[in-house]
C-alpha cells in the first residue's frame, strides 16, 4: 500500500499562489507516475498534472503558465506551485501515484476568494 498526505491548501486572494505538498509512504518502491488531480463542488475529478519518475511534467492547458509541478524522489515528494490563482481554481486539490494502480490521498482545500 501508499499512503499519500498533501498539504499546503488554504484560502488565498486573486492572483496570489499557493504550494502543494504530497509525501508518499508506504510501500513506495516502484513508484512511477505521480501528479495532482483537483475536484469542485458537484463536477467531475480532473486532471492538472502529472510528472514521471525521470521528472517529465505534464500541465493541461487550462493552468498551463500558471502552475509547475516538481518531484523530489529522495524525500518521495511531489509538488504543486500554483501562481495566479483564479476563483475558478478553488477546489479540493488531490495527490496520486502510480504503482500498478492508482492510489490517492485525501486531499487539501484551496479557496481563492477576496
Amino acid at each position: 500500500q501508499v499512503q499519500l498526505v498533501e498539504s499546503g491548501g488554504g484560502l488565498v486572494q486573486p492572483g496570489g499562489s499557493l504550494r502543494l505538498s504530497c509525501a508518499a509512504s508506504g510501500n513506495i518502491t516502484g513508484i512511477n507516475t505521480m501528479g495532482w488531480h483537483r475536484q469542485q463542488p458537484g463536477k467531475e475529478r480532473e486532471l492538472v498534472a502529472t510528472i514521471t519518475r525521470l521528472g517529465n511534467p505534464h500541465v493541461v492547458d487550462s493552468v498551463k503558465g500558471r502552475f509547475t509541478i516538481s518531484r523530489d524522489n529522495a524525500k518521495n515528494a511531489v509538488y504543486l506551485q500554483m501562481n495566479n490563482l483564479t476563483p475558478e481554481d478553488t477546489a479540493v486539490y488531490i495527490c496520486n501515484a502510480i504503482r500498478g494502480r492508482y492510489y490517492w490521498g485525501q486531499g487539501t482545500q484551496v479557496t481563492v476568494s477576496s
